[in-house]
């Protein structure tokens, strides 16, 4: 007897965004890279922005927290 053979889809696990011990948002696998979902009120600036790099998402979410001169 043969059994049917399902591949369970590939769900990657959010990547936390802390920024100086604070959670920030997560990022998401996306197909052109990953999707910044903001969770704190001050990160929304790049809500469901895509970066190619974890480490280009995390650099965008610093920079959005800097005051403005």
């Amino acid at each position: 007897m043969q059994h049917a053979h399902f591949e369970k889809p590939h769900s990657a696990k959010p990547i936390a965004v802390d920024i100086d011990g604070e959670p920030k948002g997560v990022l998401v696998a996306h197909e052109d890279g990953f999707r910044f979902l903001a969770v704190k009120l001050d990160a929304f600036g790049v809500d469901g922005k895509i970066f190619k790099s974890v480490a280009a998402a995390e650099a965008a979410v610093r920079d959005s927290l800097r005051p403005e001169a």
